[in-house]
């Protein structure tokens, strides 16, 4: 990086390399003479144009008799030339007289900016102190375009120059230039660890945040040299050793290296890992009278044999110190104490509860929301002015606050009040963009190709509510979306949810019928705990199911007024349908040539045809769910647990009844050599209300989502008619259980994001309650079919009647073994599984190749 200055004017470069010795010099040589006692106002001032005389002189503090000597005209020098108003100042004794003479600094008329493409005027010209209408000092123009070079070298352009340019104008004005060289991108050749045994350089390469340059480095940001960036990384390295039970591990220093024929810096982090320790004991120690130690044991998330978890214990000093101060310990402070032991490699834990300082919140400041709220801000605090100090409760808002995503950083800090028992909270913000326009681009074996158009806001209006519209549009599934979010309902810390949708499935190869639904649910979402929290919920929606007329079209009724005389094979063997046949169809043949009827076409399965008879349906539910998350990472997850339980009941009003639990678990540990293992269980069971038969279109569908090697709604009962649809039926009751394996590909570079898998699944989906028959009233139903009447005796409602349900329970277990590639792709999340299944029903369809992803741009 260099800086340098031009100055156009033979006049003024000649001033400025004289002005500093002239002024060094003459403060000197007053120094060497005595001064004549004079007063301010005698004080004559020459050279000065926009400067106030009385201003010049309210520089010269006289003494208390109210006359000046040497010591009092040196701090008036010094004073003067500190201001950075002017070139230079002289200060002459002539006839008994003090005379102050000043050439000002010139004004800068422009600010600009000049060769800088990739960071905006407006950005630069926020981070220069030279500003238009200001004085022009020259060493804060150097301080400038040292800061210009710094926001370049931030985003990873060490080859910058930047070169600043005076320009006189008339009237002692001047325009400032900077031009800036802006060079290329300074890259992260190579990532190295030195030190580390436990954990590879691949899985602590997953830590940091900084990444190796690549092939589509173009896409992101982190693959550039930022200091500040490799520090923090420095930081995440330690925090991750502590938390899996090294407490005495230190990151002892990251190297940068500059290697000026690749353009691009070695960063090396050199570790010191130390040993790995569990808990031997975790005791409780209170000085508090009334405060018994113990009582604070609930909320300590440290166990006995448990690896030694620095995280775990700073949230276990945060809560119990919370709950001291809801008990009425307000000045409670709990510090925990671990002793080791090197031999056994285990650390005692002894938290202690002490009484602090007694010290209040005088005020809280906040700063730098421009648009935020203040009391978005302040409501994440659990204290306010007047309250006594706590700092588990202020890093638990810095923490929230952090956690809305609404500023580019967060720091709360903290100076003394009016009084020693008195402290003030500074909140200091930096707000950012929370809007978001998104196309996104996608394609799945299930839906084909979708797009998807959305607007959205997290803090809408600066009042922290979040707000989305997004509109989707694919080859067999379309929809309309609105959402909106209050994260705090009525001021108290309960989330309200709206969401308004219309959504419509087309026929595909896995259905045989089209449904349009379009509903409206409320929800209301509460947080238990950082890693808890549930929801209730009501839905309201109404639905319609469509078919194309030729799956529809079966009627043994020639007095139908809808639908012409078109009789089932079943129909057509009786004597009364041959005799309608003879009557109504020319030549008593079927036209299809096949003798299957109305079936030689394909017919829809009944339970879909039912639905379609019934008109639209309204489903009016009440449900809720739990959710419990302890993931190290929730986009790509090595350790921790998921589990999720929901339950809907249906008939709080509308046509159906039912009420239809499901669990799903999912749970990531870490193997060896980065090979992460995830153990996947799932179950669901629904259970009739009342009178009401379950719908098909409510029950379980199950396909990949279940046994990846299966085709969506793939499994489970199944309309076996030769010559319908064929369509799946669903179930009432579910099971699923899945192991796999996933693992880094060692050959490939680590930033492109790739890893693959391995995975063996089993499930179960059976138990179809939905319609198996169609009694018709009398000897007509809704589409026209009748019961074949033989010798005055009816036959049963049989699938060639149109009127019953021919289909296979399919009780099986499915397995089935695969492999996959996992792509944490610039472009969105990736994912290819082939699958083989090793068990199948004899009516499942399979799908070996799976393929899903998308991405927003």
């Amino acid at each position: 990086m260099k800086v340098g200055m031009r100055v156009r004017g033979g006049l003024l470069a000649a001033l400025v390399m004289l002005s500093a010795p002239l002024a060094g010099t003459l403060a000197v040589g007053l120094a060497s003479s005595p001064a004549w006692a004079q007063t301010v106002d005698s004080i004559e001032v020459q050279g000065n144009r926009r400067v106030e005389t009385s201003t010049i002189r309210s520089y010269f503090k006289p003494g208390p008799n109210g006359k000046l000597d040497q010591g009092h005209i040196d701090d008036g020098l010094k004073g003067l030339i500190e201001t950075g108003l002017f070139q230079d100042v002289k200060i002459n004794q002539a006839g008994g007289r003090i005379v102050v003479s000043v050439i000002e600094n010139p004004v800068i008329g422009r600010v600009v900016f000049e060769g800088n493409k990739k960071i905006k005027d407006e950005q630069l010209s926020s981070e220069v102190q030279s500003k238009p209408r200001g004085t022009l000092s020259r060493p804060m123009v150097q301080s400038d375009a040292q800061r210009i070079a710094d926001i370049y070298r931030h985003a990873g352009r060490y080859d910058v120059t930047v070169v600043p340019e005076i320009i006189e104008q008339p009237n002692n004005r001047v325009d400032l230039i900077f031009t800036v060289n802006e060079g290329k991108k300074t890259g992260i050749n190579s990532i190295e660890f030195v030190g580390n045994t436990t954990y590879s350089s691949y899985r602590l390469k997953d830590v940091i945040k900084t990444h190796e340059s690549n092939l589509l480095s173009f896409l992101g940001g982190n693959d550039v040299y930022d200091p500040d960036r490799i520090e923090a990384d420095r930081d995440l390295i330690r925090r991750y050793y502590l938390k899996h039970g090294f407490a005495d591990v230190q990151v002892v220093a990251a190297l940068t290296e500059y290697d000026p024929d690749k353009k691009g810096f070695l960063v090396t982090f050199k570790i010191e890992e130390g040993q790995q320790y569990r808990v031997a004991t975790v005791n409780f120690e209170s000085s508090i009278p009334g405060l018994v130690g113990t009582a604070l044991a609930p909320y300590s998330r440290v166990s006995v044999g448990s690896l030694y978890n620095a995280e775990a214990l700073e949230k276990s000093v945060e809560e119990m110190q919370i709950e001291a101060s809801r008990r009425g310990y307000a000045f409670a402070i709990v510090k925990p104490r671990g002793d080791r032991n090197f031999e056994s490699h285990t650390v005692s834990i002894t938290f202690a509860i002490d009484e602090g300082p007694r010290t209040y919140i005088e005020r809280i400041n906040v700063r730098g929301n421009t648009r935020t709220r203040d009391y978005v801000i302040r409501r994440e605090f659990d204290i306010s002015e007047g309250d006594a100090y706590n700092r588990a409760l202020v890093d638990r808002a810095e923490r929230r606050l952090k956690n809305l995503d609404f500023f580019k950083s967060v720091k709360i800090t903290t100076e003394p009040g009016s009084s020693s028992d008195r402290v003030i909270l500074n909140v200091d913000l930096e707000e950012k963009s929370t809007g978001d326009f998104s196309v996104s681009g996608g394609y799945s074996t299930t839906d084909g190709p979708l797009a998807e158009v959305s607007v959205s806001e997290r803090n809408l209006l600066g009042r922290g509510l979040f707000g989305k519209v997004s509109v989707t549009y694919g080859e067999f599934a379309r929809g309309v979306s609105l959402s909106f979010v209050d994260p705090y309902l009525l001021d108290y810390r309960i989330g309200l949810g709206l969401d308004t949708y219309y959504r419509e499935q087309l026929p595909n190869a896995y259905i045989s019928y089209q449904t349009k639904t379009i509903g409206f649910s409320p929800r209301i979402g509460l947080s238990l705990r950082e890693d808890m929290a549930v929801q209730l919920r009501y839905s309201i929606y109404q639905q319609d199911v469509s078919l194309p007329s030729f799956l529809n079209n079966c009627n043994n009724n020639p007095n139908n007024p809808t639908l012409a005389f078109n009789p089932s094979p079943a129909f057509a063997n009786t004597t009364a349908g041959q005799a309608l046949i003879q009557q109504l169809i020319p030549g008593g043949v079927d036209p299809s040539g096949t003798g299957l009827w109305c079936y030689s076409d394909g017919e829809a399965s009944l339970p879909v045809r039912k639905e379609l008879a019934a008109g639209s349906t309204i489903t009016s539910a009440v449900g809720y769910s739990f959710d419990y998350n302890t993931l190290d990472n929730n986009k790509n997850p090595t350790d921790g647990l998921l589990f999720d339980w929901k339950q809907d009941f249906a008939g709080v009003g509308g046509d159906v009844t039912y009420l239809k639990s499901a669990a799903d678990l999912k749970y990531y540990t870490p193997m060896v050599a980065d090979i992460v293992a995830l153990v996947h269980l799932q179950g669901g069971i629904m259970t009739q209300v009342g009178n009401n038969q379950i719908r098909m279109l409510d029950q379980f569908q199950m396909g990949p989502n279940l046994v990846r090697g299966f085709a969506p709604n793939g499994i489970g009962p199944r309309d076996i008619n030769p010559f319908g649809t064929q369509d799946a039926l669903g179930g009432t009751q579910y099971w699923g259980a899945s192991m796999e394996f996933q693992m880094p590909f060692w050959f490939l570079p680590k930033e492109l994001g790739m890893k693959g898998a391995v995975y063996a699944d089993a499930g179960w989906l059976g138990d179809y309650k939905g319609p198996t028959d169609w009694v018709a009233t009398g000897e007509v139903n809704t589409p026209g079919c009748i019961r074949p009447v033989n010798n005055g005796a009816a036959f049963p409602a049989s699938p060639g009647t149109c009127l019953g349900l021919q289909y296979d329970p399919q009780n099986i277990v499915r397995t089935a073994v695969g492999v996959g590639l996992i792509w944490q792709s610039p472009f969105g999340p990736l994912r290819f599984d082939y699958a083989i299944p090793l068990t199948k029903g004899p009516h499942d369809i399979v799908q070996q190749f799976k393929f899903g992803g998308g991405t927003s741009f």
